[in-house]
């Protein structure tokens, strides 16, 4: 999916633990055909999990995964990966790695909850959650959304370029040359999960069970978690949703701004190689569309 994505296989991630965990040996090894993106996952055992980094460019995405993972950890009530270990480069594959605590549960992407109105209200639990965190004097630092709407021009003409086969890309045009003028005055940076898509939220009887993929947590534009009420929810559950925050105006279209802007990227960039986020990504600017 990505320009020198390296190469991880079952053999290798065999070779890895064997090396380097040894009191792991025992335990069987099968890779998890999950629609991620930014990590290859494979199930170590029952109760581990090892997620191998696929963007070369990004050598410390493991490092942070368990930082993350740590920072989150118990501090709400739905469960999230705790942090066991950081595996080193070997075997061929050329990153350092994370084990974390397997998390059970249904992808959303495979049941979705999107016209519940009781999973609205877990969503904007979990997001109030996050928030009282302390961030420890910090705040955005840079490198991806969750800053300025503006600093995300160029990657939206490029992706309005590359949609032009996808979808009628005036229209979109139009929307973002109103939302990049949205300014920021809804208070200091909290911290925000910053990916809280489909894939990323686990369901257990149209209840929120867990969240995962937890290694971009990071002070960010308090309006940025709110993109996941139109990545999850249809328009009943999404009001639900926006009246347990209680959003401001403003803050509400800055979620939908990121919202688009993760959309937008998706769309074209996964086209081919993981069209189910590709159409993930349609259905977000469908809905911001209608409202």
């Amino acid at each position: 999916m990505h320009a020198g994505q390296p190469v991880i296989t079952e053999p290798i991630v065999r070779d890895l633990v064997d090396r380097q965990f040894p009191e792991w040996r025992e335990l069987p090894v099968r890779r998890i055909g999950v629609e991620g993106t930014d990590n290859a996952i494979f199930r170590i055992g029952a109760d581990l999990v090892a997620r191998f980094p696929l963007r070369p460019e990004d050598p410390e995405q493991a490092s942070r995964s368990l930082a993350a993972a740590g920072l989150l950890a118990g501090r709400t009530r739905f469960r999230t990966p705790e942090p066991v270990a950081l595996g080193e480069p070997g075997s061929g594959y050329p990153l350092q790695w994370a084990v974390q605590t397997w998390v059970p549960g249904t992808p959303a992407t495979e049941q979705d909850p999107g016209e519940s109105d009781v999973f609205a209200r877990d969503l904007a639990e979990l997001v109030r959650e996050i928030r009282k965190i302390d961030t420890g004097g910090r705040g955005f630092s840079g490198g991806w959304r969750g800053g300025s709407l503006t600093d995300h021009d160029e990657w939206l003409a490029t992706c309005f370029d590359r949609s032009e086969a996808l979808v009628d890309v005036p229209p979109l045009r139009r929307m973002w040359a109103g939302m990049r003028e949205l300014p920021r005055d809804d208070g200091p940076d909290v911290l925000s999960h910053r990916d809280l898509l489909p894939g990323n939220l686990l369901v257990d009887g149209g209840r929120l069970a867990g969240v995962i993929d937890v290694g971009e947590l990071a002070p960010a534009d308090p309006a940025l978690d709110l993109m996941t009420a139109w990545s999850m929810l249809d328009d009943g559950p999404r009001a639900v949703f926006r009246a347990e925050l209680g959003c401001t105006d403003l803050e509400w279209e800055r979620g939908r701004a990121w919202a688009f802007e993760q959309a937008m990227g998706v769309l074209w960039y996964y086209a081919e190689t993981n069209p189910g986020m590709s159409r993930r990504g349609l259905r977000v600017l469908r809905r911001l569309m209608a409202g």
